[in-house]
């Protein structure tokens, strides 16, 4: 599973000209589910976005999580994070998941951030979105969740 997150002050998405969904602070979350993804992928991405210490604390440090400064998510569907560039002009998509297993690993992505008390608005997925943002920072994080099996001294 990957995540592109960026911090934001506003962001929104809107559909066929209407605004679907909208978070005044935050996280603008692009969310991409792969082919081999497994439920410790789900937990694990989960886990990263809401305790990754990247708000800013009352020293204007970033050490502060997505709970702890109760900011927003606006979480929207992109499987062209799982683009292979490695051969050729046009990318090649097939890491990600199928159209059917991309939405149910997005919806139980959307309902994992529920559980843990986060207050989430989507985008539509398999549409045509226009994606509107301030970044705050800017802070922009790439989240892979292959990353965790692999060592930090490789």
């Amino acid at each position: 599973m990957r995540a592109l997150i960026q911090r934001v002050t506003q962001a929104s998405v809107e559909v066929e000209g209407e605004v679907v969904g909208e978070i005044a602070g935050g996280l603008l979350l692009f969310f991409a589910a792969g082919r081999q993804d497994t439920a410790e992928d789900l937990d694990y991405l989960v886990r990263k976005v809401v305790n990754l210490r990247i708000f800013a604390d009352e020293a204007g440090k970033m050490n502060r999580s997505l709970l702890d400064a109760g900011g927003e998510v606006l979480v929207v569907s992109q499987f062209t994070l799982y683009a292979d560039t490695r051969k050729g002009n046009r990318p090649s998509f097939t890491g990600a998941a199928d159209p059917d297993e991309g939405r149910r690993w997005y919806e139980r992505f959307i309902e994992a951030l529920l559980r843990q008390g986060v207050h989430v608005e989507t985008g539509e997925f398999g549409e045509h979105m226009r994606v509107a943002l301030v970044n705050d920072g800017p802070v922009t994080i790439w989240l892979d969740s292959a990353e965790r099996k692999r060592s930090r001294r490789a």
